[in-house]
């Protein structure tokens, strides 16, 4: 699952998306619209700022844009920034590998091919999808479809 962390950096750079090219983006608009508590907004920011994805403007007309235009970050992108991998288990990942403890050999163990595939199929999906491209709410589940 996706840290807090991540899924409010995700929402953040949404609203940031959204508004790209009308100026900077005061953090309580951000924090106030997307409902991310501002102290921990600016770690995010910050963060992403030094990743080179926002750009920031201090004082009463300041605020945070896009460093890069919408089209050119995927949002597989911002996963790995904030997460540092979008493998489920630490012996699939590509650039945080690490052994699993009380596991397998590597080599024969039949759930990290698994999660290796899964991996792949992710990034795939995650890096083709950038801010520039319209996603749209979905409605709630069902209480019925949470049972899946």
């Amino acid at each position: 699952m996706l840290s807090q962390k991540t899924r409010y950096a995700i929402r953040a750079m949404q609203h940031l998306a959204d508004r790209h090219g009308q100026g900077p983006v005061p953090l309580s608009e951000i924090a106030e619209t997307q409902n991310i508590p501002a102290k921990f907004l600016t770690v995010i920011l910050s963060e992403l700022g030094r990743q080179g994805l926002v750009a920031s403007q201090r004082g009463r007309d300041g605020g945070y844009w896009l460093a890069l235009a919408p089209a050119a970050i995927t949002y597989g992108d911002l996963i790995r920034i904030m997460r540092g991998s979008l493998a489920l288990v630490p012996c699939a990942s590509r650039y945080a590998h690490e052994k699993c403890t009380n596991c397998l050999e590597e080599g024969k163990c039949r759930t990290r091919a698994l999660m290796l595939e899964v991996r792949d199929r992710t990034a795939e999906l995650l890096d083709s999808i950038r801010l520039s491209d319209r996603i749209d709410s979905v409605p709630p589940f069902a209480a019925s479809d949470s049972d899946k």
